[in-house]
């Protein structure tokens, strides 16, 4: 939080004596005990409690003070006064002391000496005290120039001294400030409050969380207060139900999540040992076993407790949204000049371009509307109001076997699954008000199911709603891939339904405890498709995309794609032209929608090159084998002339039983025997390499024949990365018998005059690597 930051320049501490020390000795202490106590669970009220110890610090130093008489404080009266997050009494472990020493004329000389015998003793603790001294009447101006400071005094709350004076600033502050502008300054939260998220990301997704200034983190609930404060000036957090910004239950379920997000802010202080907000992945496990949650077969401790956590950030989330639509955004709105916008649908209605039902009646008398009313959200493009929100969750009950066995809200439903991506989230509100779960119940087994990686941004029922939607992007303006293969390759499919079917379920198999989720996922829908009366041919294709949504991207990471067997066996797997497209486009945004490493460049040219491959085979069949036959047994004659003797010859024999098709097709003899040199120079270690300069002087092969192991190509890489050396082709093979063969054209190192010492570095990293005592990621 921002303080109203003072020009007073402070001198050095003059006359302290130990009594200023015991005050401040006395706050430490209590401050101990409160955290112990905290800690081991006794004190269920720590930030309250915490503000108040502060509170009778200050009261103390200030009755005590032996500066007041100086300054004459009957003719120039102050106040302290508590600002942030000390004003609002959520006092973390390590959270700023923010004050404001207000005076109701000018600042006096002798506010340094108050600075000094009251603040001074706080920092010798190790306190973060931000502090400022104003006048009145600079700080009334000052706080309608900076809407930051602005936040600041919103947040005050009177401490010590006069409080008549704490009283006159809020009334100025109401009256010169906030009254000639709120709709400006709500605009300006509002537009602050998009640029955060924009910068610290989807806290309520993200793998390090930012529980205060992240997307549904802390922040988004000052914002709400704010808002609240200048539209109605609310005094305490509770009147935002008294007020209506909120119902009873909204205002009941915001509490216990700010509960939550509080009580993981304050362990996170504690276990840092400092101010911290981000939640590393080095505290997350400490955090889950400090809140005592229990692991079993199906999850760990450190996944249940980020799964709550998320569940909470996305409640927060979802309520500031709501809140800056109805509350915020309506009044910038107005200024915009909009087309009216109307609904068709009986038993809905459109107020202030947002969706609602008629009445409570309406819903009883129709629940299909229950459907029908996230079908218009997509067609209108407008969202949900708070009050539909409210009573979809209260009528959800109503979703029954007969609703989800209904024709009518099966095509409803797929009608949403295809409706274009737009700004309006309509499949996330879907889910965020358990319309989605209770259509679909077993799909609450993976709302707010974490996975413990470094790979995974989100909760597996937001992954997959991500993974549709990136679906149905390709192509568009939206698009942010960059190639356009997927939005043709979309655009081609016969029957997109099945694709996203497929999408939506990819990873429900997750849900369950035991065996490989792709397979137990595939049983799992073939049951709920069933029960949805889908033909049999439908059931078959959705199956099969979530039983292999692995094979490409598994295939293209660690199989060698330069031989024909690889892509052939996909092939034979997949069998159908439309079928691998749909696998493809659903690989390509499994991984988009999984995080940037799941995704990257090179991920998409392994898997775009082994999708053009299969593609070539469904269209033309396998290869002509005769003439490949054919070419093999040329190359091989070749090298058997550089054979000196029987035995000789025998052990080349052995070696082309081992080496791939592909290998032998498109490697010339020249290069097979200079391969086979390699391979036996291997010995006992764990590689060789040779670096040869091409005819193109200014790239350089690289040929590496290795034990092959899981993940060395991307290791050979790596190290190349880490010498700065860049890639510019590949050819990676894999003989039976366990060696890897990895060939790579690259650019030299940039200081050609040392090449060969920076060769030789590559070389020891590499081996390095390879042993375990360097560590790439």
């Amino acid at each position: 939080m921002a303080s109203i930051k003072g020009n007073t320049k402070l001198s050095q501490p003059k006359n302290i004596n130990s009594g200023y020390e015991s005050a401040s000795e006395k706050l430490q202490k209590k401050k101990k005990q409160l955290i112990s106590d905290f800690i081991t669970g006794k004190e269920r009220s720590f930030m309250e409690r915490h503000s108040r110890i502060l509170n009778n610090y200050f009261i103390e130093k200030f009755e005590s003070s032996i500066v007041d008489p100086k300054i004459d404080i009957d003719k120039n009266p102050y106040a302290i006064i508590a600002l942030g997050g000390y004003g609002r009494e959520e006092q973390c472990i390590h959270s700023d002391v923010d004050l404001l020493f207000l005076f109701e004329k000018n600042v006096p000389d002798e506010a340094d000496d108050i600075i000094q015998e009251i603040v001074y003793p706080l920092w010798d603790i190790g306190l973060d005290v931000g502090h400022s001294t104003r006048s009145l009447k600079e700080c009334v101006s000052i706080s309608g120039e900076d809407f930051v400071i602005l936040n600041s005094v919103l947040d005050a709350r009177f401490i010590c001294g006069m409080s008549i004076l704490y009283s006159e600033l809020m009334k100025q502050i109401r009256e010169k400030v906030i009254n000639g502008q709120s709709n400006k300054i709500i605009n300006w939260l509002v537009e602050s409050n998009l640029k955060r998220h924009k910068h610290f990301g989807d806290s309520a997704y993200l793998l390090e969380p930012n529980i205060k200034e992240g997307e549904g983190g802390l922040r988004d609930y000052h914002t709400m207060l704010w808002i609240a404060r200048i539209k109605y000036n609310i005094k305490q957090p509770r009147d935002l139900e008294y007020f209506g910004c909120l119902s009873h239950g909204e205002f009941q379920v915001l509490k216990k999540a700010l509960s939550f997000i509080w009580e993981v802010r304050n362990r996170l202080h504690y276990i840092a040992g400092r101010k911290c907000d981000q939640l590393y992945f080095e505290y997350q496990t400490e955090l889950a076993n400090a809140l005592k949650f229990n692991k079993d077969d199906s999850q760990k401790q450190v996944e249940k407790f980020l799964g709550k956590l998320h569940s909470q950030m996305e409640l927060l989330k979802q309520q500031c949204l709501t809140f800056l639509y109805e509350q915020g955004y309506s009044k910038k709105s107005k200024q915009i000049k909009r087309t009216a916008i109307q609904t068709i649908v009986d038993g809905l209605e459109v107020s202030r371009d947002m969706l609602n039902f008629v009445s409570s009646e309406a819903i009883l008398d129709s629940p299909d509307l229950l459907i029908k009313i996230f079908e218009e959200s997509a067609r209108l493009q407008i969202p949900l109001s708070s009050e539909a929100k409210r009573l979809l969750k209260e009528f959800i009950y109503l979703i029954d076997d007969d609703f989800r066995k209904s024709s009518f809200v099966l095509k409803s439903f797929e009608r949403i699954l295809l409706a274009p991506s737009t700004t309006v989230d309509v499949l996330n509100d879907m889910l965020s008000t358990g319309f989605l779960g209770q259509f679909i119940p077993e799909f609450k087994n993976i709302i707010n199911r974490i996975q413990f990686d470094e790979y995974h941004l989100y909760p597996v029922a937001r992954h997959s709603l991500l993974t549709v939607q990136t679906i149905k992007k390709f192509g568009t303006p939206e698009d942010k891939t960059g190639d356009q293969l997927y939005g043709d390759l979309y655009k081609e499919l016969s029957n997109k339904r099945l694709l996203l079917w497929a999408a939506l379920f990819h990873d429900i198999g997750k849900g369950e405890p035991t065996g490989g989720h792709s397979q137990r996922g595939a049983k799992i829908v073939n049951d709920i498709l069933k029960k949805r009366g889908f033909k049999k041919s439908d059931i078959e294709t959705i199956t099969f995309l979530i039983n292999e949504h692995l094979l490409l991207i598994k295939t293209a990471s660690r199989r060698d794609l330069n031989d024909e067997e690889t892509a052939i066996a996909c092939a034979r797997k997949i069998k159908d032209i439309e079928r691998l497209i749909m696998l493809y486009l659903l690989t390509v945004s499994d991984s988009i929608s999984t995080g940037s490493k799941a995704w990257n460049d090179w991920t998409s040219v392994l898997l775009k090159n082994l999708f053009l491959k299969v593609l070539s085979i469904l269209r033309k069949g396998e290869l002509a084998t005769g003439e490949a036959v054919e070419t093999v047994n040329k190359k091989k004659e070749e090298v058997f002339l550089s054979a000196s003797s029987l035995q000789a010859r025998q052990e080349l024999e052995r070696l082309f039983e081992v080496m791939s098709p592909r290998y032998l097709l498109y490697t010339s003899a020249r290069d097979i025997l200079e391969h086979i040199r390699l391979y036996k120079s291997l010995g006992n270690a764990d590689f060789v390499w040779k670096v040869t300069r091409t005819s193109d002087s200014n790239t350089r092969a690289v040929t590496i024949c290795a034990k092959d192991r899981p993940g060395l190509f991307s290791k050979i890489a790596g190290v190349f990365t880490l010498n700065s050396i860049d890639i510019l082709d590949t050819q990676a093979y894999t003989w039976r018998n366990n060696i890897a063969l990895d060939i790579f054209e690259v650019k030299p190192p940039l200081d050609q005059i040392f090449e060969t010492e920076r060769w030789a570095k590559a070389e020891d990293n590499l081996k390095s690597v390879l042993s375990d005592e360097l560590n790439l990621t």
